[in-house]
Parts: structure tokens; C-alpha cells; sequence
């Protein structure tokens, strides 16, 4: 299992940083602040042609995202893989495919290293070196 979960990594380890780091950056432009309009911009929007606001309602056209914000969409085409095609895809599922198999080989690994550990009545310890 250890041989698998090192050579893994050495592949799969750049994709699944690549993801990560997307990944945050999507979340980064959602969460950056957006200045609330002023009242001549709220005054200024008018709605397109043709289109008439149901009584009773305020209605206003869509804001357009401007600054980080406007990132949002390409993010999540570069985590998704969407951005290279049905390779980038393929590559994004089965880097997540890997990260579950890292997960679980490394936990794996940590408790049949304890069961060694206890068996040979090493000091019991979560943690060593």
C-alpha cells in the first residue's frame, strides 16, 4: 500500500494542488467585498428596452460583477477541468478519485503502523517520529 500511495503522489500531487488552489481562489473572489451602490448609480440604472417592472416590484437590472468577482465563473471552469476540454475533465475526476485513494491508504497505513508499534510494545503514542 505504501509503495502505491508514494508513487501516487508523485503524479497526482501536482493536479490535486492545481485543484486546491482553484479551488481557493473561486472561494476568494466570491467572498471578496463588494461595494454597495451609490444612490446616483442606483438612479442611473434603467431598465432594457421593452421591459416593464410587475407592479409592486423593484426591479433593477442585473449588477455586473466587477473586480475579483468577475472571476468566479473561470475558476470554477480551471477546478472543474471544464477549461481543458473532456482531458481536463478526466484529469479533475480522477485526481478526486486519487485524493479519496490518499486518504484512506494513509490512514491505512497510520493504523497498521500503530497496530506495529503496539504489538512490538513500543511507547504508546499517537504521534512519533
Amino acid at each position: 500500500m505504501r509503495k502505491w500511495h508514494r508513487w501516487l503522489s508523485v503524479f497526482f500531487g501536482i493536479f490535486i494542488f492545481f485543484i486546491a488552489t482553484t479551488g481557493v481562489l473561486s472561494q476568494w473572489a466570491v467572498l471578496w467585498p463588494v461595494p454597495e451602490p451609490t444612490a446616483a448609480e442606483l438612479a442611473a440604472q434603467t431598465p432594457p428596452p421593452g421591459f416593464e417592472c410587475p407592479e409592486g416590484w423593484r426591479c433593477s437590472p442585473p449588477r455586473t460583477e466587477t473586480g475579483p468577482r468577475s472571476l468566479v465563473g473561470f475558476f470554477h471552469h480551471l477546478h472543474s477541468g471544464e477549461e481543458f476540454g473532456p482531458a481536463g475533465t478526466a484529469i479533475s475526476v480522477l485526481s478526486g478519485l486519487a485524493l479519496m485513494f490518499f486518504a484512506l491508504s494513509g490512514v491505512w497505513i497510520y493504523v497498521r503502523m500503530w497496530l506495529d508499534r503496539r504489538r512490538r510494545d513500543a511507547k504508546d503514542r499517537w504521534f512519533w517520529k
